[in-house]
């Protein structure tokens, strides 16, 4: 139900159409696991087992074998024959069961094994009622993602994104693979630059609702907002410091684009950096210390950095005539920005330690990259046949996701944190 706020702006929970993944590219190394049903599955539709494989394959680290039907069903109980599974050419086997409980909720229990080692590597027993079955089974994607690469997983996590369907913008966040879609704003003037805050509590975004761009800091616990930067002229492109107290911010209230560090109150405005030309998209570096930020102070739009602090910006990128939408990957090591390459708009991996460029995307329009909190994917917007669609790219390029609404323009994506 949406609830109107004023004459043009619009809150809501309700459930959007959700985003359907199209995969297009697979890693090339993939773990083989066989992912048995889980005993009593049937009673909770669509079923666990078949959630867990969907999210370990989008990953392009995992190959779900097909399976025979067996019987009986292998729950987190049985005997382990590690040769028949071996044979079955299974390098790692999940098996549960699921069984109801006398309040109407339900238990579901599962052991992951390593059939290489023949050893189990753990299990958990988790309570739920029916709502929670998706969470509750990328939780469990999550546990074996992390048990076999030794990484944490991202398939609870959550990503927002701007829809527009015809003169109508929506700011909706959802599940990593889009579905649970809900419509946390509404309006008839432009959404963009939506990005999370560090505990994944908050967002910040512009909206022109008043017919200007006004950053505001949307707290997604009960709903309410605050205006955090409405000065003369213009306010942009907020991001977040890692200790989520202040955003950088780009305001153009003294001339100009200029850097400003503001606190997430909207108190204590300061500029950050002087420059003849237009500075934007700021983004800090994971341990507070760089600012990364779009310039085109040189003559042409390029990557810089600054100390969070303030102080003598550092160009950072050299290839190309056109570096824009800086992003940087969570362990600090890396950049993803968009490059224009050969007349194309494409996104670009730069390695910050040995100045490796390398052209992740084939796509000719990309724009407004974002890291999954592990670094191994990066979501992205770019436009097909005139339309906004989101699309996922593996850090290393070799992993394609194309994620598609049924109707509508996507655009404006952003990975949002682990949630803990």
């Amino acid at each position: 139900m949406i609830r109107l706020l004023a004459a043009l702006l619009f809150w809501a929970c309700s459930a959007q159409a959700q985003l359907a993944i199209e995969i297009t590219g697979a890693g090339a190394q993939r773990i083989p696991i066989a992912l048995a049903p889980f005993a009593g599955e049937a009673a909770l539709a669509p079923g666990i087992s078949t959630i867990v494989r969907a999210d370990l394959e989008r990953s392009g680290l995992f190959r779900g074998l097909e399976l025979p039907p067996i019987v009986p069903e292998p729950t987190e109980a049985t005997n382990i024959n590690y040769a028949e599974w071996r044979s079955r050419l299974a390098d790692a086997l999940l098996v549960g069961s699921v069984q109801p409980r006398p309040d109407g909720r339900f238990e579901v229990r599962f052991r992951l094994y390593d059939v290489v080692k023949q050893q189990a590597l753990g299990g958990v027993a988790y309570t739920l009622g029916k709502e929670q079955l998706r969470a509750t089974a990328h939780r469990i994607s999550d546990f074996v993602y992390e048990k076999l690469t030794g990484e944490k997983g991202v398939f609870s996590t959550r990503i927002a994104y701007v829809v527009k369907r015809g003169n109508r913008y929506e700011l909706q966040i959802a599940d990593y693979d889009g579905a649970g879609a809900e419509t946390a704003l509404a309006s008839f003037e432009p959404i963009i630059s939506p990005v999370w805050s560090p505990d994944g509590k908050r967002l910040a975004y512009v909206s022109f609702e008043n017919k200007k761009p006004v950053v505001y800091v949307h707290s997604l616990l009960d709903g309410k907002r605050h205006v955090v930067a409405n000065f003369k002229g213009s306010n942009s492109a907020p991001a977040w410091a890692p200790d989520g107290g202040r955003l950088a911010v780009v305001l153009s209230r003294e001339g100009g684009s200029q850097l400003f560090l503001i606190n997430a109150d909207g108190s204590g405005v300061r500029r950050l950096a002087s420059s003849s030309g237009i500075d934007t998209e700021p983004r800090f570096s994971p341990d507070g210390q760089w600012i990364y930020f779009t310039s085109d102070r040189g003559g042409t739009p390029q990557v810089y950095r600054m100390p969070a602090s303030g102080g003598e910006p550092q160009r950072v990128t050299f290839e190309g005539s056109y570096n824009v939408s800086p992003r940087i990957s969570p362990d600090g090591k890396t950049i993803a920005y968009i490059t224009r390459n050969a007349g194309k708009f494409q996104v670009a991996l730069l390695d910050l330690s040995n100045r490796q460029v390398q052209i992740l995307t084939d796509s000719d329009r990309d724009e407004s990259p974002s890291f999954a909190p592990n670094g191994r994917m990066i979501l992205l917007a770019t436009v097909i046949n005139e339309r906004g669609v989101l699309s996922a790219v593996s850090a290393d390029g070799r992993v394609k996701q194309r994620l598609s609404a049924t109707a509508g323009d996507v655009r404006e994506p952003a990975w949002g944190p682990f949630i803990e």
